[in-house]
């Protein structure tokens, strides 16, 4: 099993275990945040979502609230021939696994596995929607994630699409 960090719109476990995605296999640890300094961003076309897709980048003095899950290492890398996907998969070519430090709510600071934009899909000036927000926001208020860190999350998807502002601020 792998411990496997998401900060984007798999941050709702029912998306992630969804049919089209991991299909039931991913369980929910908690919450969890990056040790390093990280923020969150919108700068990676997402074909399916139709929007600007999550990212996390280094920014001194930040970090990024997710989900963590504990997955079969079979449903993490490399491709399944049984009609399931794994999240290499899901988050195709434009993504690429890196390893991160997390820290979970009782102290401890597990390596997890976590995908970020490769630097050649990083693009300026994509805007992401208020649905692609709602899958972030709905999955980190279910693991009871701080309520100034989703007013963070509303105010960075805000920043990158100021039309979103109403339908934002409503989830």
């Amino acid at each position: 099993m792998a411990l496997v960090f998401q900060y984007g719109s798999n941050c709702s476990a029912q998306r992630l275990n969804g049919p089209t995605r991991l299909n039931g296999v991913a369980r929910v640890v908690g919450i969890a945040q990056t040790v390093e300094d990280y923020t969150l961003t919108f700068d990676v076309w997402s074909e399916g979502n139709n929007c600007a897709a999550s990212d996390i980048v280094r920014a001194p003095g930040r970090k990024v609230s997710g989900v963590l899950y504990e997955i079969p290492d079979d449903f993490v890398r490399g491709r399944r021939n049984d009609g399931r996907k794994t999240l290499e998969q899901i988050e195709w070519k434009r993504y690429c696994e890196t390893t991160i430090r997390v820290r979970l709510p009782n102290g401890e600071e597990p390596d997890a596995a976590t995908f970020v934009v490769r630097e050649e899909f990083r693009e300026e000036g994509l805007r992401t929607s208020a649905e692609y927000v709602s899958h972030i926001l709905q999955g980190l208020r279910e693991q009871g994630v701080s309520d100034e860190y989703l007013r963070e999350v509303k105010r960075i998807a805000v920043g990158n699409n100021p039309d979103i502002r109403q339908a934002v601020e409503a989830l």
